[in-house]
């Protein structure tokens, strides 16, 4: 496996059954940077499981984030530096991630035999998929599965992810000019996986539909009985309705993102705001079932039995009905602390009003060091 930066220990998920409820910890901060806020949440597990202790947003400063980088790190750093001030989050070990649009992924089937066969197997299978020399991109797999059973000879399924050097250590030299810790990088994509792991369980045979809908771009992760089999993303996001009920409403940014959130306009009627919203929620909408088409052809046996949206464009007026309606399944917006604990000094209800921004935090909250 190529090797990591010493302070990047993986750049993965992995299996939430691989933390210790039993242990208490020290406090992490899990750090989820996007274009268009930075949201970071401090949290524990115990003898109870993962505890959140404190959360907060702020905005990303403008132009910091381009092509899947950090190309501002003192500003962002300096944001979040405030930001944690603010809060009084005083944890230093911190894990974030990448966007899954800057990770090459791959599922390949390989022989079920030893680590070092495996590992050797997966370095000639990178050379063929990534069009980068090794030395320029931090590589990692993890085997997620064995078929025995159907195929001639044992074989297990092995997840690559590769991602850029630059592009890495842009968001961990970010975090270490805020004075913070980087432990853990992880992809965005698989943040999602463990959240939703944290909070449901998948039916047998059940195929989930996880769709994040960032302001530049949405992913999409779709497991099979909790297991990631299709990743993607589509270049379009919350920041193309709120441009589009800025210009056709005549408003600022900030009461657009109230509306986003369901907040009733207050010199516009219901019909005004739905000519504003609907054409650029139905061509988020077509985009994402684009997207998922890929799946269904790679998988003409399949069906999406449920979605369930997350990120800050989430709670978009008509967005969950309108896909439903495209995708012919049951759409739920996430709830990414349903079965977590929230310590007594959070707001609640502050918190859950906003909770489906927090998705990627939450599933980066569950990564530690040790994780294998």
């Amino acid at each position: 496996m190529a090797a990591l930066p010493d302070s990047v220990k993986r750049l993965f998920t992995v299996s939430l059954g691989d933390l210790n409820p039993f242990k208490r910890e020290e406090n992490y901060v899990s750090i989820d940077i996007g274009s268009s806020s930075i949201k970071v949440i401090e949290a524990r597990t115990g003898t109870h499981g993962l505890e959140v202790l404190n959360y907060g947003s702020v905005a990303t400063p403008t132009s910091a984030i381009h092509s899947n980088m950090v190309t501002e790190p003192d500003m962002v750093a300096e944001a979040l530096k405030g930001l944690l001030e603010q809060r009084g989050i005083r944890a230093r070990k911190a894990v974030t991630a990448v966007p899954g649009p800057a990770v090459m992924i791959k599922r390949v089937k390989l022989p079920n035999q030893g680590p070092q066969e495996t590992e050797q197997a997966v370095m000639y299978e990178a050379r063929n998929f990534i069009p980068e020399e090794l030395e320029n991109v931090n590589l990692d797999f993890q085997v997620t599965g064995t078929e025995g059973d159907e195929l001639e000879g044992e074989e297990v399924e092995v997840l690559m992810a590769a991602a850029k050097k630059d592009i890495v250590s842009s968001y961990a030299d970010t975090l270490r000019v805020a004075g913070l810790i980087p432990v853990v990088v992880d992809v965005d994509y698989f943040a999602l996986d463990n959240m939703y792991e944290l909070n449901y369980d998948p039916l047998e045979n059940q195929v989930a539909a996880l769709v994040n809908i960032g302001s530049r771009y949405s992913s999409i992760n779709i497991l099979k009985e909790g297991r990631s089999t299709f990743t993607g993303d589509v270049p379009v996001g919350g920041r193309d309705i709120t441009e589009a009920l800025v210009r056709d409403l005549g408003i600022p940014t900030d009461e657009a993102e109230r509306i986003k959130l369901g907040v009733a306009a207050g010199d516009f009627d219901e019909e005004q705001v739905s000519m504003a919203l609907l054409p650029a929620v139905d061509a988020l909408i077509e985009e994402v079932h684009y997207a998922l088409s890929f799946f269904w052809t790679a998988a003409t046996d399949e069906r999406i039995d449920v979605l369930y949206l997350s990120g800050g464009g989430a709670q978009t007026p008509e967005l969950a009905n309108r896909l439903a309606e495209r995708a012919e399944a049951p759409v739920e917006v996430s709830d990414p602390f349903g079965r977590i604990l929230i310590d007594d000094g959070v707001d609640v209800a502050a918190l859950r009003r906003r909770s489906s921004e927090f998705a990627i935090a939450v599933g980066l909250a569950v990564r530690r060091p040790v994780d294998k």
